[in-house]
């Protein structure tokens, strides 16, 4: 990461750069291929896609979890389990990826350069939010088609809203991230609140325990926590219905109030 950010900041000290020229929206567009350049080159990458694989290749092999079970209504473990799965990466992302290059940004100066450059600091926040949203989306799509492929795991039978929990699920948990971004003084500090934050948020969503399998109370206080809501309503689009108003309020209060939050708080300097 500190090798990625010092080119970063080398890139912004040159007026000749591709944020120092041009439109606004050419600068976003060139800054915002930097940033995939510097995504590509992060080891951690690596982790959060080989993650998401490596589970559904373990349960779609094992015979006590890709076979029919009454605890889920003659259903597979598997096909109840990639709800939590694609929640556990939009998490991963969200308060480890994107809280930490945030964070460690302001702290090495590089949204006070850009202060003084066409592309504002602003710019920083689309671009991320744009390379971030577009890594899950990849992810997802891969571990989709691996588990239909390998394992006969069906699609979304509800495909439109499954794509609006997804997106709703990103928002609110990228409200979350900036949120930890605003307040951390240092980029390992929101490297870890993000971490501390993700394992009750990824148990919550069922990554541990399904929710299924859940205690009633769980689920309950599951319906109000962003992965939460964001993986129940995702799962009832696997089954072949909207989601329910409830996890799609819960997901929109979160982008709202905690993005309208994180603006508030948040310091380039």
């Amino acid at each position: 990461m500190s090798t990625q950010v010092i080119e970063k900041a080398q890139e912004m000290s040159h007026p000749n750069t591709a944020t120092g020229r041009g439109s606004t929206l050419t600068g976003l567009g060139k800054l915002t291929g930097s940033e995939f350049r510097l995504l590509l080159r992060d080891p951690g990458m690596i982790f959060v896609a080989f993650i998401p694989i490596l589970l559904v290749m373990i349960f779609g092999l094992l015979p006590s979890t890709s076979s029919p079970s009454e605890d889920f209504g003659g259903g597979r473990f598997i096909d109840f389990y990639l709800p939590p799965i694609v929640t556990m990466v939009i998490g991963m992302m969200a308060l480890n990826a994107l809280t930490s290059v945030l964070a460690t940004y302001r702290e090495r100066g590089i949204l006070r350069r850009l202060a003084v450059t066409p592309v504002r600091p602003v710019s920083l926040l689309l671009a991320q939010g744009i390379v971030n949203l577009a890594s899950l989306t990849t992810i997802t799509a891969g571990v989709l088609a691996l588990a239909g492929l390998a394992f006969d795991v069906p699609f979304p039978r509800q495909f439109f809203g499954f794509v609006v929990a997804f997106l709703l699920c990103v928002t609110a948990m990228f409200a979350v991230g900036l949120l930890i971004s605003a307040l951390a003084p240092t980029g390992k500090a929101a490297n870890g609140i993000g971490t501390m934050a993700f394992f009750p948020l990824a148990f919550l969503a069922g990554v541990w325990t399904p929710g299924p399998l859940m205690p009633d109370v769980v689920r309950t206080i599951s319906d109000f926590s962003p992965l939460g809501a964001g993986s129940q309503a995702m799962l009832r689009a696997w089954e072949g219905s909207f989601p329910e108003p409830l996890h799609l309020v819960v997901l929109l209060a979160y982008t709202i109030g905690l993005g309208f939050l994180s603006s508030r708080l948040f310091r380039w300097e």
